[in-house]
């Protein structure tokens, strides 16, 4: 299926961090869709590891009660920063920053082999290519793309947005 006959990220085939494949990614979540989600690729090698994994797993924590969920896909397209493997990869965030939010499969975010989810996301984004690890999609509860904010763009720098999408 091409990323363009999608109605939604929930309509898309994803696999957890452990295995579980989810034939549309909205399975995971059942009826109860999070309100607001952060999809980001994330690598364990980066410079940009500590800050984000650890800001993500705090605006985690604070939001999720107000339906706010973070969806990370490692990927090591970027400089090889996520070399491991997904029982690795779950071992290092779970370990070493107590991580409260998904994890799915080493996915390529870029290429010839592209996953579905982010050939959707940059189609509706506007994005040719993702260009680092941490590339942050905003996404509703319906599953539509809100608005991407570039690696550089610390995930603390996204809380007045996530509060004000959250309060809609």
């Amino acid at each position: 299926m091409s990323s363009e006959s999608y109605t939604s990220i929930w309509d898309i085939s994803v696999t957890d961090i452990n295995g579980t494949a989810y034939p549309k990614l909205g399975e995971k979540f059942g009826t109860d869709k999070p309100k607001l989600s952060i999809v980001v690729n994330v690598a364990s090698e980066c410079g940009l590891t500590e800050s984000n994994y650890s800001q993500l797993t705090e605006i985690q924590k604070k939001y999720k009660d107000q339906g706010f969920e973070v969806l990370a896909f490692p990927c090591n397209q970027f400089g090889a920063q996520e070399p491991g493997s997904n029982s690795q990869i779950f071992e290092f965030v779970c370990t070493k920053y107590s991580a409260n939010f998904h994890l799915f499969d080493k996915i390529d975010v870029n290429g010839e082999n592209t996953h579905e989810l982010y050939q959707y996301l940059k189609s509706k984004g506007g994005l040719d290519q993702v260009t680092w690890n941490f590339g942050k999609f905003l996404i509703d509860q319906q599953g539509n793309f809100l608005e991407y904010a570039d690696p550089e763009v610390e995930p603390n720098e996204l809380i007045p947005k996530i509060e004000k999408y959250l309060s809609n």
